[in-house]
């Protein structure tokens, strides 16, 4: 009877979710006074008025030292999903246990904030991020111990571990088009466009600042196109760039009749070999495992759930096929554990776990919080968890004391 409800309300998704929030608001009311957080969880962020978080799940905030810690340090982060006030960029001393600002981004949102990271391949001088400056996107390269910045034209999405170059999307019609992980400063000149005629992503040199297009939006329409691409509206999300370098993973969605549908494409740096990955519909979550190996939560024979892709090729394997919950995963530096996380349940309560490969039935959870209802939708506080360089400790965004902040778990992982 319940699994046939759920398919049922599957059609309806405004309908299930109302159903959904009633439940979690019931819950909320008579669980007055329960605890908010389970595990060693260790704040690393300051008790100042302030709301702190760090970005998305692919990539560490620590430097290769492990000494400091990169963070945004916001007014609000729950009244818009990309607001116009500026965040600060801040790095945690967790010798000295002091804060450190180094500078400002007018440009961020609540899930990935502005790009910010260590640049490679040494991970600790420099840092780049995403500002909007002279009425335009850009990227900052700047040097932590003489505040030098370098300013390219263009706003960076993944940047690849060498430091050399970076690949790029419109932030714009991102941000139209799924509120809190692009850029709200400038209007989307391709609305109204179902498929732009436009370049959509787009290579950066970091040496020496040159640009190039390298896919437009009727390449991805053009590989296997499908019936329900046509009078769909395209977009691109969610590049992110393999260690070596030499390949990159997009998401190609599109939008029709309040449909979405989402495929994984994989390509050369320069756009070229374009390989069709994963084409059921459903793909969410993805990491790379190496530079041929992909692991992500989506749908293969109609089962949702974490599979290990072979990149160019069509062989995969379902992993820990007990796991029915999307998440955001990624490896541990030596690629022997997972960590990954869960969305608020109907407690409102979330999870961080890892897996390990050779371990196919067991999850081990590290830690739980709560989330209130203020962080709601493209207001949300996912956990992103994120590996530290020595594999020791997994940092995460968390709301379960009232405000964004960040935090860390220290572990100790089976062999």
């Amino acid at each position: 009877m319940f699994n046939q409800m759920k398919k049922i309300l599957n059609h309806f998704p405004k309908i299930k979710k109302i159903i959904k929030d009633i439940i979690s608001l019931l819950y909320i009311i008579t669980s007055h006074g329960r605890k908010k957080s389970y595990g060693n969880i260790i704040k690393i962020s300051p008790d100042d008025g302030y709301e702190y978080f760090f970005g998305y799940y692919d990539k560490s905030p620590w430097d290769s030292t492990g000494r400091y810690i990169l963070c945004l340090k916001a007014k609000c982060t729950y009244k818009s999903a990309a607001p116009a006030d500026e965040a600060k960029i801040v790095m945690f001393d967790t010798y000295n246990h002091t804060t450190i600002e180094l500078g400002t981004t007018h440009t961020w949102n609540t899930q990935q904030g502005c790009m910010l990271q260590w640049l490679g391949p040494d991970f600790h001088t420099k840092i780049i991020y995403n500002d909007f400056i002279n009425s335009q996107y850009c990227s900052v390269i700047m040097d932590i111990n003489t505040r030098k910045k370098n300013i390219l034209n263009m706003p960076v999405y993944s940047v690849s571990d060498s430091g050399k170059f970076a690949l790029s999307l419109d932030f714009s019609r991102l941000h139209r088009l799924r509120p809190g992980y692009g850029y709200s400063n400038l209007k989307d000149k391709t609305e109204g466009e179902l498929l732009p005629d436009k370049a959509c992503i787009w290579k950066i040199n970091l040496e020496d600042g040159s640009i190039e297009e390298i896919l437009r939006y009727k390449d991805f329409y053009n590989l296997d196109t499908r019936e329900d691409m046509k009078n769909a509206e395209h977009k691109v999300n969610h590049i992110m760039i393999n260690p070596t370098g030499d390949r990159f993973m997009v998401l190609h969605r599109w939008l029709k009749n309040e449909k979405k549908y989402t495929r994984l494409v994989t390509c050369n740096i320069d756009g070229s070999d374009m390989y069709n990955l994963s084409d059921d519909n459903f793909v969410s979550h993805c990491c790379w495992k190496n530079d041929r190996e992909i692991l992500a939560y989506e749908r293969k024979n109609n089962t949702d759930g974490f599979y290990l892709m072979k990149d160019q090729t069509q062989k995969y394997k379902h992993m820990w096929d007990f796991i029915i919950e999307d998440g955001h995963p990624t490896y541990s530096p030596d690629k022997k554990n997972i960590v990954a996380d869960t969305y608020p349940d109907k407690r409102r309560m979330s999870q961080i776990y890892l897996l390990n490969e050779k371990n196919q039935c067991e999850k081990k959870v590290i830690a739980k919080v709560y989330s209130p209802f203020k962080y709601y939708d493209e207001f949300r506080c996912d956990l992103h968890p994120r590996w530290s360089r020595e594999g020791n400790k997994i940092c995460f965004d968390g709301v379960f004391e009232g405000k964004r902040a960040l935090y860390y778990v220290n572990i100790k992982t089976k062999e």
